[in-house]
């Protein structure tokens, strides 16, 4: 791992911007594979310190380089192998440019949903990985707690955060016309992780009582069914409760289809013609897109809360514009200090 000050700092991306879920799954990394993948991206020729930064809604590496575009081509070809049609989804940032798309990023200004508490977290998890696999030296080690200290400052005094800011909660604005119409809807949360929880809550918030966990480790799913007041499913036991279920959130780290029609056919008949409203809110996606066909099930995915989050951002904007202003200055005060000598904005990958 090289620890050259006059390496660069780059970063290397897809995100929701520039790909569709379909793309951005193709290249997901689940969170326990962050310090494997971030070990093996440092091994590449040309690329120094690095971090993996993988959620539903991005792929990013943040690296140091002494010659970027050779690092950049070296991990694109590690991402894409011959799918080269993809290339064009992916954005390369360099110096002052990619320390400012980071803050961005932790401070939750580019996320879907503007202000979203998860981004931080997530953030910190993928630095956290990169210390464990050995790929974040000094440098990095700097600019990340630099950006920690400014992602917080933005969300503290700025107005970004306010109301709805996760997923979970865009998800839950979604399946609002159903949750009003139903006087007491079951509702199944499939998974435990930061998004199933966040998005739990603001179900309970919203009135469910009647909330039902299912995830792998049984353990997890009775920490979150005792954090919403919801009853715990084995995980192989899941699926005969879709008979009486209203509305089913997807949010697992499964690299396949755990609802497909197959599985929705052998319980629609029971159902008797009651609406099924299913949230697939995992990258890569858990919900067989067919799905969304059969009669009564509505399905949306990551993607189709996009719609609803540029509500979101226009109700934010006055509080982006300042976040953005408190990031300009920050990058002004300290990108000499963590990026070392100033070097000319982006250039092309």
């Amino acid at each position: 791992m090289s620890a050259n000050q006059t390496d660069i700092f780059c970063c290397l991306g897809i995100n929701h911007l520039t790909a569709s879920v379909a793309v951005r799954e193709l290249f997901a990394v689940p969170k326990r594979e962050l310090p494997a993948a971030a070990a093996r991206v440092a091994a590449l020729p040309g690329v120094g310190q690095c971090v993996v930064l993988s959620t539903c809604n991005r792929t990013e590496v943040y690296y140091t380089a002494a010659e970027p575009e050779l690092a950049a081509r070296e991990i694109l070809h590690y991402f894409l192998g011959e799918q080269v049609d993809l290339l064009k989804a992916f954005y390369h940032y360099r110096g002052a440019e990619a320390l400012e798309h980071l803050a961005l990023v932790a401070a939750g200004l580019e996320s879907m949903v503007i202000g979203e508490t998860e981004i931080f977290g997530q953030v910190k998890d993928a630095y956290r990985a990169a210390q464990e696999a050995g790929t974040l030296g000094g440098r990095l080690h700097r600019i990340f707690q630099s950006v920690f200290t400014i992602g917080k400052k933005v969300r503290s005094s700025t107005a970004v955060t306010s109301g709805p800011t996760s997923v979970g909660a865009a998800a839950v604005q979604q399946a609002h016309d159903l949750l009003d119409r139903l006087h007491k809807p079951n509702v199944l949360v499939v998974g435990a992780g930061e998004v199933a929880r966040t998005t739990a809550q603001s179900l309970r918030s919203r009135g469910a009582e009647s909330i039902f966990v299912a995830n792998r480790s049984y353990d997890r799913a009775v920490e979150l069914a005792e954090q919403v007041g919801g009853r715990v499913i084995r995980f192989a036991e899941w699926q005969p409760y879709l008979e009486k279920i209203h509305i089913v959130i997807v949010s697992t780290a499964a690299p396949v289809y755990v609802v497909t029609p197959d599985v929705l056919q052998k319980v629609l008949p029971e159902r008797k013609g009651e609406p099924l409203m299913i949230i697939d809110l995992s990258v890569p996606r858990n919900v067989d897109p067919a799905c969304g066909a059969l009669p009564g099930v509505t399905l949306h995915d990551i993607d189709t809360l996009q719609a609803q989050t540029e509500q979101t951002r226009a109700q934010r904007r006055a509080a982006v514009q300042e976040g953005r202003r408190l990031i300009t200055a920050w990058k002004a005060e300290h990108e000499e200090a963590l990026l070392g000598e100033r070097i000319p904005r982006r250039e092309e990958t």
